[in-house]
């Protein structure tokens, strides 16, 4: 698959936080997804030990989630843990499994940040910049911003909000379980990530191609 580099990603954290900026106004975090129009779904993690990082992207049929392809990247981990920086940490092996695959995947489930992010720009709106492609962020943590009390029962959802814009949702997947922080990342928008990410979830609380995604990336040693 074609991956177009933005930039190069040997940088100081100050350089990084620049490039964020900058980046942050080409995201289009309003465009709803033609749901009915999915066929494939692309499930993206990255799993880091010691100081080496494996990328997974795993392509499965949607709604019924069969394997279509599963690429791994494994490269040196290049970049400090720094909260809000997860794309610089983790963007290289990304860049080198997307241009492994040979699949065309209508839109990508990260596992992380997609505008819900202090800056706008979380690694699923980083990297939806390389893909062109819809991409939406699905964080298991809360990065940034509020939200009113949310039900129990599977499908509650509420705006997330920060310093006055929402910037994505607080969704619960499973009933009784820990909400999941849902938002666009590029080319998508709020309702639809919802939507999509709720269809990719029946049975577990993490949406099925990131559960997929999450094992091919720690099989390593």
């Amino acid at each position: 698959m074609k991956v177009t580099r933005i930039h190069q990603w040997d940088v100081s954290i100050c350089e990084a936080r620049t490039v964020q900026k900058k980046l942050a106004a080409e995201i289009v975090a309003d465009r709803p997804l033609a749901l009915d129009a999915v066929r494939l779904v692309a499930g993206v993690d990255v799993s880091v030990k010691s100081d080496r990082s494996q990328a997974a992207v795993v392509v499965a049929t949607y709604p019924d989630f069969r394997v279509v392809e599963t690429v791994t990247a494994l490269m040196p981990t290049p970049f400090p843990y720094v909260p809000g920086l997860l794309s610089f940490r983790e963007g290289p092996v990304l860049e080198e499994a997307f241009g492994r695959l040979k699949a065309e995947p209508d839109v990508f489930l990260f596992d992380g940040m997609g505008t819900a992010h202090p800056r706008r720009i979380g690694i699923a709106s980083h990297m939806g910049l390389w893909l062109q492609r819809p991409t939406i962020g699905v964080g298991k943590t809360r990065l940034c911003g509020r939200n009113a009390p949310l039900a129990e029962e599977k499908g509650a959802h509420q705006p997330l909000i920060d310093r006055g814009e929402t910037i994505g949702a607080v969704v619960r997947t499973r009933t009784g379980k820990h909400p999941l922080f849902i938002s666009p990342g590029h080319l998508a928008d709020i309702p639809t990530s919802v939507a999509l990410v709720l269809a990719c979830a029946p049975k577990f609380r993490q949406p099925e191609p990131i559960r997929l995604a999450h094992k091919a990336a720690g099989a390593f040693a």
